[in-house]
């Protein structure tokens, strides 16, 4: 049996979630190439080779000529059009997905970031910096009202299921992980209802291990001990 065409690393972070979402959830055939973060294999030099930020994940299309695609939401928009779903045809609803899916990329992603880092990796090695705990945590939580408010009366990002939502849920919904509040959030916390109900999206977050700390689940002080020296929260 040949190898499916795409093959995926990842690991069990946030962005590493976002395109086994989409995978799991097109249903299309893919193999998957766990990286070890704790023993920095994405620094080496074969996989920097593919992916120079020496980030996960990376995504290689076989079936096109090994083309490679890094980035996270730049895998996702890859996957959306070479599959033909999750990314409407209708150039405004278009530009509507993309823009979520920047929004996630550069505000939501980077401050929840932030706030795990500073609170999970950097407070238990004696660096605790409360100013940068809350500046981070304070914005994480104004990001989360800009998604509450734009889930009022609305299912999901746009008007339907889309890669916006897949972008997103994995940082939002990580919220018990950056201990931010989703107090007074009820649009968002029915969103995270909704998407937490998805099947593919279940089977996507066990991949290639489950981390259910990351969404407020399970014994959090094991989990920081065992892992927060070896997961790299920016992805």
């Amino acid at each position: 049996m040949s190898a499916p065409d795409l093959l995926v690393y990842a690991a069990a972070t946030m962005n590493g979630w976002k395109p086994l979402i989409f995978l799991e959830e097109a249903g299309v055939p893919y193999e998957l190439r766990a990286i070890d973060l704790g023993a920095r294999e994405q620094k080496q030099d074969w996989y920097v080779a593919l992916n120079p930020n020496g980030r996960i994940p990376t995504l290689v299309d076989r079936g096109r000529d090994d083309f490679v695609v890094f980035e996270s939401g730049a895998i996702l928009w890859y996957l959306a059009e070479r599959v033909g779903r999750f990314l409407p045809d209708d150039l405004r609803a278009r530009s509507e997905v993309l823009q979520w899916v920047m929004f996630q990329m550069s505000g939501v992603g980077p401050m929840m970031g932030q706030a795990m880092y500073f609170q999970r990796i950097a407070a238990p090695k004696g660096q605790h910096d409360p100013f940068a705990i809350e500046r981070y945590v304070k914005e994480s939580r104004r990001l989360l009202e800009v998604l509450d408010r734009r889930l009022d009366g609305r299912d999901y990002l746009v008007d339907d299921y889309s890669i916006a939502d897949m972008a997103m849920y994995p940082w939002a919904r990580s919220y018990p992980w950056a201990r931010v509040s989703v107090r007074g959030l009820p649009h968002l916390r029915r969103w995270f209802d909704r998407l937490d109900a998805r099947p593919a999206i279940q089977r996507a977050v066990s991949l290639p291990v489950a981390f259910p700390a990351f969404f407020g689940q399970g014994d959090e002080d094991t989990a920081v001990q065992a892992n927060a020296d070896r997961f790299d929260l920016q992805g």
